[in-house]
């Protein structure tokens, strides 16, 4: 839709099935595996259609998972988790926060060191040029990957 001239500054997909309570190591692989193969082919098609620098992409799950494995070789909800952005107008490219430390958990979960509402609030001031705190119903510190 983005190669084609379709008008809309946003697109959404979803891809389910990270909720892995139990038989996590195989679904994550195949997930994973799904997940990078499809960001793969969409970047490099980007890329070969010259609208990268057009274009903000922004990968995330709704919860994290705990660091601790349960009964059923998965885990469950934790706080804090990953997310990704891709493009090729960020100024700052790689990890943009430090590592998690295993050896500091929040009652057994990964502490987050990035609100992910900065990066909302960035993305919607800084990329879609938006009033981010109106949206927001408050102000948050941008970040400057973008």
């Amino acid at each position: 839709m983005i190669i084609s001239g379709v008008e809309s500054p946003i697109y959404y997909v979803s891809l389910g099935g990270f909720d892995t309570h139990n038989r996590q190591q195989q679904r994550q692989e195949r997930l994973l595996n799904m997940y990078s193969d499809s960001l793969k082919v969409f970047v490099d098609d980007l890329k070969q259609n010259d609208r990268w620098n057009d274009t903000l992409v922004m990968t995330f799950s709704e919860f994290g998972r705990r660091v601790k494995q349960n009964g059923s070789d998965g885990t469950d909800h934790g706080k804090a988790n990953n997310l990704f952005i891709l493009g090729g107008q960020l100024k700052t490219k790689g990890l943009y926060n430090e590592m998690p430390d295993l050896m500091n958990l929040d009652d057994g979960d990964v502490r987050y060191s990035i609100d992910f509402r900065q990066v909302y609030s960035s993305i919607l001031s800084n990329w879609l040029e938006a009033d981010a705190s109106n949206i927001m119903g408050r102000s948050f510190q941008k970040l400057g990957f973008i």
